[in-house]
């Protein structure tokens, strides 16, 4: 991260010009780097760990963020899941590097409900369908061949079906506990705003240093 190079949106950031509430401010920083063009501004990064305590990170992509929580899918029987399911917490990152923007998110996971994600799922691409049926995700297979033979298999099965969503596809939603923001500044003198659940479900807002 350049903190040399000039952010983009200068104007100040502090505790008196963030939103009170930091799903407000998620979703206006989101916006800005929509307007700004940059590629897929979805994409994060999610880390969690296993009931062996080793982390492990990928990149997914945010379909919601709204008061409820953080919603991204995926197979139920993949190893992010499994691990999900043994260790229901995780943390997220976002970098949106043309605005010098950070943002980090954590708390813990839960599945949607099915018919979140049976409507969910019904918006994919039907490549996409046909590939939740298709792929082991995460399982070790022949080659590309094998994987590509299973989705053609799937594809002739449905013809042109309906697809619906496999019982073993579907979403998860991260409730967040601590949400920070992130922007750079001249000289490693970044911004960090910290906003902390409290108890009665209202945030805490406090500046870290860098």
């Amino acid at each position: 991260m350049n903190d040399e190079r000039a952010t983009a949106g200068d104007e100040l950031f502090d505790e008196k010009t963030v939103d009170p509430d930091p799903i407000n401010q998620f979703n206006r920083w989101f916006a800005d780097a929509k307007a700004a063009g940059i590629p897929m501004p979805e994409a994060m990064t999610m880390a969690n760990a296993g009931t062996d305590g080793r982390p492990a990170a990928r990149m997914l992509l945010l379909k919601q963020a709204d008061a409820s929580g953080f919603v991204f899918y995926t197979n139920y029987r993949s190893r992010k899941a499994r691990e999900l399911e043994a260790n229901p917490f995780a943390a997220l990152v976002f970098y949106w590097q043309m605005l010098d923007y950070q943002v980090r998110v954590e708390g813990p996971v839960e599945r949607t409900s099915p018919a979140e994600s049976d409507e969910y799922f019904a918006t994919r691409p039907r490549e996409s369908q046909l590939g939740a049926h298709a792929s082991p995700q995460s399982e070790e297979i022949a080659d590309r061949e094998a994987l590509d033979s299973r989705f053609a298999e799937v594809a002739e099965k449905y013809g042109d079906r309906e697809v619906e969503r496999p019982e073993h596809w579907g979403g998860y939603r991260l409730r967040p506990e601590r949400i920070e923001f992130w922007k750079a500044r001249p000289g490693r003198l970044h911004d960090r705003l910290l906003y902390e659940r409290l108890p009665d479900g209202t945030w805490k807002l406090a500046r870290l240093a860098p």
